[in-house]
């Protein structure tokens, strides 16, 4: 029977690659390979040898380069699925990179190291082989915490950050209360449904507005969306640490904390908690009407929101200048 979730994938990177990404697996170390989607430029510079005195090499050297943004997708799924509403609108101005986290996609490792930190190695082990020297880094959720670790540990490669729905670190007590508030026993049982009902809960809560849809596209979805759901439990085990152990990093780069007001996982309380916790270089805007897939609940206000931030991050303007 056709699977209509899985189907859609198809249309999805023929859009993708009309827009000028293309896919591109990358062997980070032995047997551990991440995917990209990165602008077609850059894929075929990597594979083919361009005579440096042709017209079509000195046009592309005269262009101004666009600056390299990083799409990091959340839990639910892949790169391009998570930012099917973004990456169109954000490539008239930037350069886009969109990776696939290990046991997401085509990225996999043999490795057993299930950490926030080694995803994160991975990016930027894999965006220095694509060439990117510096970056901006939009996260969501997981790929929050992922981005949160890549800017901590790589500050040189990453200039300023956008946080959506997303933790610092997943503390114990963090991790506590949001499956307290959530009436889940774990992280796996809320974030990895394996039945119908239970996506649905995780939808429910997911999304300020409730929409439907028929059980059939429940089905597809929960064939198509959670496979590798092994190492995937191991990613979330992977992601809580003692209250003892956590600490606040200092940023050196601009972040920009946009928040769906009616997020259910992580609550905009938590949010402005954060923004005191990273100071001054931190900014917060929350979008109204929209869930923890915010995203997707409110594209447009969300792109809008990017857009601008990243807009000041590339101007020489003041601090006080951002409206957020």
């Amino acid at each position: 029977m056709v699977n209509f979730v899985e189907i859609q994938k198809p249309i999805l990177h023929w859009l993708v690659k009309g827009a000028g990404l293309r896919e591109q697996l990358i062997e980070i170390e032995q047997g551990t390979f991440m995917n990209f989607w990165a602008p077609k430029e850059v894929v075929q510079s990597k594979t083919n040898t361009v005579n440096p005195t042709s017209p079509d090499a000195k046009r592309k050297k005269s262009k101004k380069p666009k600056p390299p943004l990083v799409l990091i997708h959340g839990f639910a799924s892949e790169g391009i699925i998570t930012w099917q509403f973004q990456f169109g609108v954000l490539l008239t101005n930037y350069a886009v990179y969109i990776p696939d986290l290990l046991f997401f996609g085509k990225s996999t490792t043999p490795s057993l190291d299930r950490s926030p930190d080694f995803q994160a190695s991975c990016i930027a082990r894999g965006l220095r082989k694509l060439g990117v020297e510096q970056c901006d880094a939009v996260g969501f959720s997981y790929g929050g915490m992922v981005a949160f670790k890549l800017a901590e540990v790589y500050p040189d490669l990453v200039r300023s950050l956008v946080i959506s729905g997303s933790v610092i670190t997943m503390t114990d007590s963090i991790n506590e209360a949001s499956l307290k508030r959530l009436s889940a026993t774990s992280s796996a049982e809320l974030l990895m449904p394996e039945t119908v009902p239970r996506l649905k809960d995780l939808l429910s809560i997911s999304m300020h507005k409730k929409l439907w849809f028929p059980d059939r596209f429940y089905k597809d979805f929960l064939e198509s969306m959670f496979k590798n759901r092994k190492e995937r439990k191991e990613l979330l085990e992977g992601l809580v640490i003692s209250n003892m152990d956590a600490k606040i990093p200092v940023f050196q780069q601009k972040i920009l904390l946009l928040w769906g007001e009616r997020d259910q996982i992580f609550d905009i309380d938590l949010a402005k908690k954060m923004k005191e916790q990273l100071g001054d270089n931190c900014y917060i805007q929350g979008i109204s009407n929209a869930g923890h897939l915010l995203h997707l609940e409110r594209p447009c206000a969300y792109n809008r929101a990017v857009q601008r931030f990243l807009a000041y991050v590339n101007s020489t303007e003041d601090a006080g200048s951002i409206n957020v």
